[in-house]
């Protein structure tokens, strides 16, 4: 079934249980200890993947761009975070777009509906873009890379981390190098997400408890985040590679 057809009614289950990050998590040996306040303490993994991810360069005063936000939950820790000058999030799913409007209200933080094929912004609009967990569903990655370079402005960063299966790793590296942007630094982060799946696990299990039929839950559990699960083994074995990306226009 398409990602275009699933997302939406993802959001309109997990919108219940206020679930405003998607990602698998990301947790570093010793523990990274962030400083978090109280209400966001649930969120501490996910939180993690993006600090680690947005603190690859300075982003206060800096005009952002978050391709593919989401729930927003990144979008608004960054924003009170890291104090850029403006945040814009977007996101295909209409119904996301929503629930981070409605969820996220401060200053300097927007959100948008679009295509992250079709970037409906200006170019050189931008002093970095971040995109997590996301390029994979993209029918036209390449495509994403150029839109990405022509909205960012010149020395503006493209801040990334995804991750591809082993078959899908060449094509992904050929991708990357052929994009109009210098690669500053990556390195695979498959301890660091498994670690942060098993941090969360707990979590999504009652989630997945929540909102799914009981016929149902041992296929979403085998593919969501949560220990033991099919994504789980595949990061602990290396079967999918997940990687963290600094880039530079």
């Amino acid at each position: 079934m398409s990602q275009r057809l699933v997302y939406p009614a993802i959001t309109r289950r997990l919108s219940k249980d206020d679930v405003v990050f998607l990602n698998y998590g990301y947790e570093e040996d010793p523990p990274m200890g962030l400083p978090l306040s109280v209400s966001d303490e649930p969120n501490r993994f996910f939180i993690q993947l993006y600090h680690r991810t947005a603190t690859q360069t300075d982003l206060s005063g800096k005009d952002v761009l978050e391709v593919s936000c989401g729930h927003g939950g990144g979008a608004s820790y960054l924003t009170r975070s890291l104090h850029p000058a403006s945040y814009t999030g977007l996101d295909l799913n209409p119904g996301a777009i929503a629930l981070c409007r409605k969820k996220h209200a401060l200053a300097g933080l927007e959100f948008f509906q679009g295509d992250a094929e079709n970037l409906p912004f200006p170019d050189q609009s931008f002093d970095a873009v971040i995109n997590i967990e996301a390029s994979l569903h993209y029918p036209g990655f390449r495509r994403f890379l150029a839109e990405v370079a022509r909205v960012l402005r010149p020395g503006g960063h493209l801040l990334y981390a995804d991750v591809r299966g082993r078959a899908q790793v060449a094509e992904w590296e050929a991708a990357l190098a052929d994009a109009p942007l210098q690669m500053l630094s990556q390195r695979e982060i498959n301890a660091e997400v498994v670690r942060g799946i098993e941090g969360s696990s707990e979590r999504w299990q009652g989630v997945i408890d929540r909102n799914v039929p009981k016929p149902l839950r041992g296929v979403i559990r085998d593919f969501s985040g949560v220990q033991g699960s099919k994504i789980y083994r595949a990061y602990q074995s290396g079967q999918s590679s997940y990687r963290m990306y600094n880039f530079v226009a």
